[in-house]
């Protein structure tokens, strides 16, 4: 416990160090977990088995942000092959139709989605792991029975959503222990989730489709919502074909597909900002022409209908969007057409990356979330909140049994065929934030830890009357004149927008690993946005 205690009192906002390594490195937002994964790399294991370890953590010491009732999606590299594949174990549609649905089924069981986190799991640990699950499982199992301090977000997250905690019984064992809410520092105890694990360990599929699908199944429904055990039972996680794209004829960037499409996001806003001279103009903190762009260039991507084919189910489609032909075109529209707001309310998800690198060049960049904000409904399964992700049937509805559409975007960067970047974000901000950091790294030479410490630009403001808009955030750090010149830009245009405190969780969390082929070095920081470690050897 005292090592537990020591680092999560490094567990804080604010600036962090660079950290580099010569054989193997793990970068998460949480210090157990980055630790667990480092453990099981210097044991043996590899780049999935460092994610999964620390991924189990994390359901333990984030559940602001993630729950196994949500989704996880991984891309992983594979040093000997020198090829990359993608898991999407996201949420899917109930089997059931949902007439009607609305943003008001959110905070009841229809808005709960079928998880796909188990087996994405238990899929990439057999597909690419080389650790059992036992060992993957351990320090989860540890840490949820005996105990962690609140770290300062898990706290604040929580303090804001006490209603949603408290209305249930397995929230108040948890959080109101003493018949009062845990306050930050305090040891939070999960037995209930310590048991569930275990039983996930020992008995795995047959467990989650059993008792964990019938426990969960009624929950769901009484919330209202329509989920039976044979949804959980009918999941399959998909293994894919990512999606690929040039950058400056240098890179070569590698991003998931569709329906986790924002790795679709990435090459297409690559490929229009080829046409736009940032070197010639400067990095977006000191140039507002280089910001402008950026923002425009987001927002045609992010803000476009969702792509929902793959280069498999819908090889014309995804080509076309991805090809250099249409960006030129896209960009010549972009030039004589001024931005507009469109005021549709979205999601606003909680979410968590994380990245590792083994000793033998193999790289996993994962996504793991609940794919909602923090308790939204006050519903609890097997100790574990039933995740409120249903806010993506928001962006479109998919069918029946489908996946959701959902804008994560693990992704990994090559330069002459060798690995030189694995990134990724959580947060509604996430494609905004890979976007410039990989900007920073590869147009304007920024060293990984001078590029998570810039201000950033965000998605989607909060406008009282409607929610989350489209449109855009500024944290505050940048130079007051380019606050002021951003100000007035988006209000000729009649777009939302809104100014946010330095270093905005909602701006995304950088979560990368840059490698120097020619040295071999390993190098990370961890953003200053949450209270994230690195670690490597």
């Amino acid at each position: 416990m005292d090592e537990r205690t020591a680092l999560m009192a490094q567990a804080r906002f604010g600036r962090k160090r660079r950290v580099e390594a010569g054989k193997a490195m793990v970068v998460s937002s949480d210090p157990l977990a980055t630790r667990a994964g480092l453990d099981v790399l210097r044991e043996g294991g590899n780049a999935c088995d460092a994610v999964l370890a620390a991924a189990a953590m994390q359901l333990v010491t984030e559940p602001h942000m993630t729950s196994i009732t949500g989704g996880l999606s991984m891309m992983y590299w594979d040093a000997a092959s020198g090829e990359a594949a993608y898991l999407n174990g996201n949420i899917s549609a109930p089997l059931a139709e949902l007439p009607g649905f609305s943003g008001a089924d959110l905070y009841t069981g229809r808005g709960v989605p079928v998880p796909g986190w188990w087996p994405a799991f238990e899929a990439a640990r057999q597909r690419w792991g080389r650790t059992g699950r036992a060992r993957l499982m351990r320090d989860a199992i540890e840490v949820a029975r005996e105990g962690f301090p609140m770290d300062p977000y898990l706290y604040g997250v929580m303090y804001g959503r006490q209603e949603g905690i408290g209305v249930h019984v397995q929230g108040r064992e948890v959080f109101w222990p003493q018949g009062h809410l845990l306050t930050q520092g305090e040891t939070v105890v999960q037995a209930r989730v310590a048991r569930t694990l275990e039983r996930l360990r020992d008995e795995g599929m047959d467990y989650y489709n059993g008792d964990f699908a019938r426990a969960f199944s009624a929950e769901c429904q009484r919330g209202g919502g329509v989920i039976v055990p044979e949804d959980l039972r009918a999941y399959r996680p998909m293994f894919q074909r990512p999606v690929q794209g040039t950058y400056r004829d240098r890179y070569t960037v590698i991003g998931s597909p569709a329906p986790d499409d924002g790795g679709m996001m990435l090459v297409e806003a690559l490929n229009l900002l080829e046409h736009v001279d940032l070197a010639r103009l400067g990095p977006a903190s000191e140039s507002f022409e280089t910001l402008q762009w950026l923002i425009r260039v987001h927002n045609e991507v992010y803000y476009a209908p969702p792509r929902q084919g793959d280069l498999d189910s819908a090889p014309v489609e995804t080509g076309i969007l991805l090809s250099k032909e249409y960006a030129a075109r896209r960009f010549e529209l972009m030039r004589v057409r001024e931005p507009r707001a469109t005021g549709v309310p979205m999601p606003t998800p909680g979410t968590i990356h994380l990245a590792a690198v083994d000793k033998d060049g193999n790289i996993a960049s994962c996504t793991h979330s609940h794919m909602a904000s923090g308790w939204p409904n006050g519903l609890f399964a097997e100790g574990f909140q039933l995740s409120g992700g249903g806010s993506f049937f928001q962006r479109i509805l998919p069918q029946p049994g489908a996946r959701a559409t959902v804008y994560l975007a693990p992704n990994i960067v090559l330069r002459d065929g060798r690995p030189v970047i694995v990134s990724g974000s959580p947060s509604v901000s996430l494609v905004a934030c890979v976007l410039q950091n990989l900007v920073n790294l590869m147009d304007f030479g920024m060293d990984i830890e001078a590029s998570v410490h810039q201000p950033r630009f965000g998605a989607r403001p909060h406008n009282p009357q409607n929610g989350w808009e489209r449109g855009n955030t500024l944290e505050s750090d940048f130079a007051p004149q380019m606050q002021e010149r951003f100000v007035a830009w988006a209000r000729e245009r009649r777009l939302w927008h809104q100014r946010v405190h330095p270093r905005c969780t909602l701006t995304g969390n950088f979560e990368a690993i840059t490698l120097d082929p020619a040295s071999g070095l390993l190098a990370s920081c961890a953003d200053p946005r949450r209270c994230g470690s690195v670690e490597g050897y």
